[in-house]
This record gives C-alpha cells, structure tokens and sequence, in this order.
C-alpha cells in the first residue's frame, strides 16, 4: 500500500511539476507570479498585479538587469549621498555611466538638488536604451539611515522623473519590516508605508503615463538570502524589455526551481509566518538599541529611531573622523559598526556610524551597544583633552 502510495505521488509529481527541474518562462512561471502577487498585496495592504511582475535571483541582480538592459551605456545613475555600498560597487562595474551623489534631506532626497543635477546632466541617448538616467535609492528604512521618504516626497519625486524621463529604481527589500509601534506584541496588521511604486501606478491609463518606477524586491530580508530569489514590479514598457533579454531567456527564468519551492511556502501560509516572526523579533531588537541609545549616547552624538528596516544611523560631532572611532571602540571595548564614509560616493559622512540591529538577540545587542556608547563617550572626552582619543 505504502510502495503505491509512494509511486502515485511520484508519478504526480512527474505530470504536474517537472517543469520545475526544466527553463522555465524568461520572467518566471504564471503560478510564482500570481502566488507572490497575493503574497505582496496582502503585506503592502495594496494590490500588485502579476503582469508587472519578473522573477530574479535577487535585488543585487534585479539592479543589474535594470542598468544592463533600460540604462544607456553612457548614462548618469544619481545615487543618494549615502546608499547601499555594495550598490556603489556594482555601478563601478558599469565604467561608462557616471554615478551623481544627491544630498539626502530627513524625509527624502534634496529634489530642487536632484532637479538641478538632472538638469546639468540629461543628454539624448543615441542608442536603442529606454533611460538616459536612473536614481538609485531605498526610499522606505533607507539604507545606512533608516529614514522614510514623506508622502510629499514621493509624489514630487514621481512628477520630477517623468518631467526629466529618468527612472527610479527602488531597492525595496525592507518594506515589509514595518514596526510601527514600540510596545510588545503591537503593530501586527498594521499596514507598511506606501511604497513609490504605487505612487506612479495610480496614473496608469492617464494621457501621456509610461510608468518610470521599479520596484526591486527580494526574500533575502524576509525568508532567506540563501536562495537566491526576488522579483521586480515593474511598468508595461519595463516588463516587456526584460521579457525579450537574451540574459532571461537563455537562463530560463532567474531560479524556476526555488521559484517553485517559495510558491510552496507561501500557498501553505509558512512564508507570513516567517515573516511575522522576523518582524517581531527585529522590532524586539530595535527596541533594545534604540533604548540604550537614547540612554547612554554621550552629549553632542544623535540619532533617529526608525520605524522598520535593520539600521540605525548615528550622527557624532563634526569633525570626528568615525574610521577612527571604530579602532579605538574595538581596542578598547571590542565593539564596532560601519563607518558613514563606507556609504558615500565621496569622502563624506565620516562622522555617521551605521549600526545593524537585526542580527543579535536584544540582550546581546544591550550590551554590546552600551559598550558602544561607553566608547564614544570615552574617545570624545579624551580627543577634547588633547590626547587625539588613542
């Protein structure tokens, strides 16, 4: 009984999901795209429509694929004046596009700055691309500064590139790590900020509307980063694009087998359960740091609690040098964080500190920034005695 059972199983798997182990369709299969549309409107509380959907191997990829294929070989990527730093390694790979720094306000980027860059920049591209211009940025728990882009913001920044015809690609890999609240237990339900994407969809049918944002996600943040998988929601002319890459179609999808298995997960309700798991555990953790710190950060150091995400970004006085900072925090107390010059185009920022607060239980990270604050608090004193903080 059990060998039938056993063969009847396999031979179902064999008619109705074998297709998993061949190429499959160059944007990813109609089941993964419909069951991560549900996945999403149901975490957005706003509807995503699987026809704007295309499956990659990860953001990292998805950015790839986005300057490879839209961007003119000789384009200009605004980026903001701090970013994702593996990102800025990523353009460095693209040498004949020029990377813009753009100054970054508290709720967003400087647009009358970023207008002006535009303006001082945009050419006509001679070539078969769809973009002269992209703007890379994370506008929902920014990476290093955890900042949320305001709803003035958005709108203005989606009038702005369709006026100038420029793309904006959103690395929205952190969207669903919303804590809304800082009590235990509270903000489950809770829907997350709205992402650019939406801004820019509302239009759809309007005269003279293309679409000039994408939405670059990933599970990395929010199941795994081991396999590999994200996708991008992307604009009719976009999708078409990346439906005819070569890239795609000779890969047969970006990962069709995990593709499969992340469908799975989701049908049977286990991806929502990692993800509510996630968010309660980092919401925990942020708590922890973000506590201490407004407890024990010395006098003339700052920061702003986020409200979702995995940093916080501190700001010490002008004229610290944060590079140096870390060498003393790590002689002397054993802690460290990233240095703010890490995320800048240029040499900038080098008084910001990037601390990760997603990776440590919440009384580890209790300690260790306590520690952290107890450095800073002692180097600042020894560099205003003179002593140059060794």
């Amino acid at each position: 009984m059990a060998m039938r059972v056993a063969v009847s199983r396999g031979k179902f798997e064999l008619e109705n999901n074998s297709y998993l182990f061949q190429y499959g369709p160059t944007i990813g299969t109609t089941e993964f795209r419909e069951t991560l549309a549900g996945f999403l409107s149901k975490g957005y509380c706003s509807e995503v429509n699987k026809s704007d959907l295309v499956m990659t191997s990860g953001a990292t990829h998805g950015l790839h694929l986005i300057l490879s294929t839209l961007v003119d070989l000789a384009g200009v990527v605004f980026v903001d004046e701090v970013t994702y730093m593996i990102a800025l390694e990523a353009f460095q790979q693209f040498e004949s596009m020029r990377v813009v720094p753009v100054p970054l306000n508290c709720d967003g980027p400087n647009l009358d700055a970023l207008g002006a860059l535009i303006n001082k920049y945009r050419f006509k591209p001679t070539g078969s691309k769809l973009f002269w211009g992209v703007y890379y940025t994370i506008p929902t728990f920014h990476n290093p500064t955890g900042i949320l882009f305001s709803e003035e913001i958005n709108k203005q920044l989606i009038r702005l590139a369709r006026a100038s015809d420029i793309l904006v690609a959103c690395d929205d890999v952190y969207n669903l790590l919303y804590y809304s609240v800082g009590k235990p237990g509270e903000g489950s339900g809770v829907c997350p900020p709205k992402r650019l994407f939406a801004y820019d969809i509302e239009d759809l049918g309007s005269d003279g509307w293309q679409g000039n944002v994408i939405s670059n996600g990933s599970f990395s943040k929010i199941l795994s980063p081991g396999i590999r998988l994200g996708w991008m929601e992307c604009p009719p002319r976009c999708l078409e694009l990346f439906r005819a890459s070569g890239i795609l179609k000779s890969g047969g999808a970006a990962n069709n087998y995990t593709g499969g298995i992340v469908s799975s997960l989701i049908q049977l309700g286990l991806a929502e359960q990692q993800l509510e798991k996630y968010s309660t555990k980092y919401s925990e953790r942020l708590r922890a740091a973000a506590d201490v710190l407004e407890a024990k950060l010395p006098a003339g150091c700052s920061f702003e609690r986020p409200k979702g995400g995995y940093f916080i970004w501190i700001r010490f006085p002008e004229g610290v040098d944060c590079v140096d900072f870390n060498q003393y925090s790590l002689k002397h107390f054993g802690v460290t964080a990233i240095a703010g010059s890490r995320f800048a185009s240029g040499a900038t920022h080098r008084n910001f500190l990037r601390v990760t607060f997603a990776f440590h239980e919440a009384g580890y990270l209790r300690e260790s920034v306590e520690k952290l604050c107890r450095a800073a608090e002692q180097y600042l004193a020894e560099k205003a005695g003179g002593n140059g903080g060794n």
